[in-house]
């Protein structure tokens, strides 16, 4: 149940407790007093979308505080003792903040949560009705949400089974119609990666190879020019034997390193300089063999660059097709059998989806089918309950009818001897109708209903829903709207019976239906020349008497209203 409400800074109003208590409560107040704020706060606390807009004038932000009294083992209890939130005193505590830059931040029992945990916890906690749910069941797909709503788990087992089938089937169809409409350019596409395959496979490449064979032929390329410059070397560092006289390096290098050792004895970096010249003519000597060597296996073969030229042009070939690099080209090679694989396995793919889709063709028909019955006998009791609520409504000779149609379609489901057009919900289309007195044919009801039936009508309806799925609170925003008279009084009396088994509250601008509550709150506004705010104040027995007679007449301290307020009041005491 819900107890308590602070509302700061949200549209016109500045700050308002409102106060709630078992039982019927009427929440009233002149137009642009901010009635609609405290149904606004209420679906904020319950997950509500945050609007900037909200936030007052002038205020940084906009604060919604809750207090709602929970059982300890019940749903919203555990949802929220999940989520880390504490009770307090079996209360859950809710607050949302809007600030005026549009960011929403949510708390539950003292505990910092996403603001989508409050619309969980608020199908266990609150119904709110008003005219935009009343216009909203006017849409045929709305209808048919609230007849699988009434009729609970007969519904909803099938159609859960129903739409997984239902999404599946649309998978299985979209790839048989890629594979099927595609057909020509995956069969283009499997001869090009074929031929592409086929010739790497002939090319037998190597890792790397377009590297070494290209380090070779630059090599095989210069060879007169490498072996002349390594003889060159050779004999700069070890001389040349047809000319004695020659100097060399080697030589120098010993000379040097005599001219030190004769003298080494007398200072020992001297002696360190000679041992490290000694290194030099072991690295000299080393080098000059290694050259000596490279001279000797350097072989000028026309015929082996020739062979390599012939071997680059065959690998250049393939890198100028499938990759920069032979290591690219084998990349692709490896990448395009997987997907030739896949392509050649196309014809056995189409047939395992076409058995498939087939199953789950026929298998989508028997849940239609059950899905189908279980609307219709849920159809007759929801259409004898709210004709039944309509007979306490004022309406007693009106008559409502649930219409569940098919439409043909040569590619839809086969259900009771017809083949029928299916969607994500089945193959059926609901239609709420209305023979307001005996002998009128029953018609749609946006088009059979005048304003004040339709209110009656959305509202028995509603009513129906609250005993089919009952919640502990029960907010209803001027669903009376186009109602007055004797039909105003029983809406009045039927929603006290509903409070009886639950929290009703109520903003009206009905004094038929405000005279039937437990408890009245005015919502005041009052003005200081600049700045306009909005309290909400709980009524008393006297101030109760002049609320109704302003709704009544317009004018407060109006003796025949005063009279006919207390009047009002006394016959809803008694009724």
């Amino acid at each position: 149940m819900l107890e308590e409400m602070r509302i700061r800074s949200l549209g016109v109003i500045d700050d308002a407790v409102v106060e709630l208590s078992p039982g019927f409560t009427a929440v009233t107040g002149e137009t642009g007093a901010g009635k609609t704020m405290v149904v606004t706060s209420l679906g904020l606390l319950l997950g509500g979308r945050a609007d900037a807009a909200l936030v007052r004038t002038g205020a940084r932000a906009a604060v919604v505080e809750g207090r709602i009294t929970v059982g300890a083992d019940s749903a919203a209890a555990r949802r929220a003792e999940e989520a880390g939130a504490e009770l307090d005193d079996g209360a859950l505590l809710i607050s949302r903040t809007i600030s005026a830059e549009g960011r929403s931040r949510a708390h539950l029992g003292g505990r910092s949560v996403p603001v989508g945990l409050l619309g969980e916890l608020a199908d266990d906690l609150v119904a709110v009705h008003g005219q935009t749910d009343q216009q909203g069941l006017l849409r045929p797909a709305r209808q048919r949400q609230a007849l699988d709503r009434y009729a609970g788990e007969a519904v909803a087992g099938p159609l859960k089974r129903y739409t997984a089938v239902y999404r599946r089937l649309r998978e299985v169809a979209s790839a048989l119609e890629e594979l099927t409409t595609l057909a020509r350019d995956r069969a283009q596409e499997a001869d090009l990666l074929r031929f592409g395959l086929e010739e790497v496979a002939a090319a037998e490449p190597r890792p790397g190879e377009d590297a070494e064979l290209a380090a070779e032929a630059e090599r095989l390329g210069h060879a007169e020019a490498l072996a002349s410059a390594a003889t060159t070397a050779h004999a700069a560092l070890l001389g040349n034997p047809e000319d004695p006289e020659g100097v060399d390096a080697n030589a120098l290098v010993a000379g040097a390193r005599r001219a030190l050792d004769a003298v080494r004895g007398h200072d020992a970096s001297l002696a360190a300089l000679a041992d490290r010249l000694g290194e030099v003519g072991y690295l000299l000597a080393d080098v000059a063999g290694e050259l000596a060597g490279y001279a000797d296996d350097l072989d000028a073969d026309p015929l082996r660059l020739a062979a390599i030229e012939e071997r680059r042009s065959v690998l250049a070939h393939l890198t100028r097709k499938y990759g920069q690099s032979i290591d690219d080209v084998l990349a692709w090679a490896e990448t395009g059998s997987q997907r030739l694989a896949e392509l050649e396995g196309d014809d056995e793919r189409i047939g395992e989806l076409a058995a498939e889709h087939d199953a789950l063709r026929a298998e989508l028909t028997g849940l239609a089918q059950e899905l189908g019955d279980a609307r219709a006998a849920a159809a007759e009791r929801f259409a004898a309950a709210v004709t039944a609520e309509l007979a306490e409504l004022a309406m007693p000779h009106a008559r409502v009818s649930v219409a569940i149609r098919r439409h043909d379609d040569p590619e839809g489901l086969e259900v009771d001897g017809r083949t029928v057009a299916f969607g994500p919900a089945g193959v059926d289309e609901v239609e709420l109708q209305l023979a307001p007195h005996p002998g009128a044919p029953p018609r749609p009801v946006a088009k059979g209903a005048s304003g004040g039936e339709l209110s009656r009508v959305m509202l028995a309806v509603e009513v129906v829903f609250a005993g089919s799925a009952p919640v502990p609170t029960y907010l209803f925003d001027e669903v009376d709207a186009g109602v007055g008279g004797k039909a105003a009084v029983e809406v009045g009396r039927r929603l006290a019976r509903l409070a009886r088994s639950a929290q009703v509250v109520v903003v009206t601008h009905l004094p038929q239906v405000a005279a039937f509550a437990d408890r009245h709150l005015v919502v005041e506004k009052t003005s200081d020349g600049s700045v306009t705010r909005s309290g909400v104040k709980t009524l008393g027995d006297e101030e109760r008497v002049r609320e109704l007679s302003r709704m009544l007449a317009g004018l407060e301290d109006s003796e025949l209203g005063r009279a006919h307020a207390e009047e009002l009041l006394e016959a809803a005491r008694s009724l």
